[in-house]
């Protein structure tokens, strides 16, 4: 269910402006996330009908130009994906989905139906054991692969993003994440803001020096990915 929205945003789909949905469920409990109370606890806050969205996009035709999916996970709803996308569409507005790329199935078909036009995936932590931590649960390395692989080999457009987490992300980390997304049209680094993060232990301070790790994290991102950008560094 859709249980958030934020009317106007410059800054979820670069170079658009947007209306931003947030859905209400995650099949991970990734530490670091910063939109933990709306997955860990919807019923606090109001669904948010489709009657309601529709108002305020057609309020807003002509100065918004689509609409992101986000969350939480929004294919863990796939049905309310396809019927919102859907909708949306009929609005002449373009789709955007973020995603963990958990269930590259369920986002194949949503390609195949041109019901989405950018995805933006995750990519939380080198391919292997590790990633469980990332993500606060276990986690399906095979689906993420094929969700990688699909985005790369395919047509739609798209993104990595990896956050840079202290404890998750360093430069090692970094270099072999690059190398499973070699070659990839965008990848995302962004900075970490810690003061909401879910688990208490990521709420620290971040040290003095890390927004100057991160301009070295581009450095070795872009021996992998030409096309890097850095989002919320100050």
């Amino acid at each position: 269910m859709i249980r958030a929205l934020i009317e106007t945003s410059l800054v979820d789909w670069d170079g658009k402006i947007t209306t931003v949905l947030f859905f209400d469920a995650c099949n991970f409990r990734c530490p670091f996330c910063q939109n933990w109370e709306l997955i860990c606890s919807p019923e606090q806050f109001p669904v948010i009908e489709w009657s309601r969205i529709k108002e305020k996009l057609l309020k807003k035709q002509g100065w918004i130009d689509g609409v992101v999916l986000t969350g939480g996970e929004p294919l863990v709803n796939p049905k309310e994906v396809f019927e919102l996308s859907r909708k949306v569409k009929t609005l002449n507005l373009a789709v955007k989905l973020d995603t963990n790329g958990a269930y590259p199935k369920i986002l194949k078909k949503l390609i195949d139906a041109q019901l989405i036009d950018y995805v933006a995936m995750d990519v939380k932590a080198p391919l292997d054991r590790r990633y469980a931590t990332a993500a606060g649960s276990k986690v399906n390395l095979d689906a993420i692969t094929e969700s990688i692989t699909m985005l790369m080999t395919g047509c739609i457009e798209y993104e990595f993003r990896t956050t840079c987490v202290p404890g998750i992300i360093d430069k090692q980390n970094l270099m072999q994440i690059g190398t499973a997304i070699k070659g990839a049209r965008r990848w995302a680094l962004q900075a970490y803001v810690p003061e909401n993060a879910y688990k208490e232990a990521y709420r620290k301070e971040l040290p003095e020096q890390y927004m100057d790790q991160l301009d070295g994290y581009s450095t070795i991102a872009k021996k992998y990915v030409s096309n890097v950008i850095l989002r919320g560094k100050k």
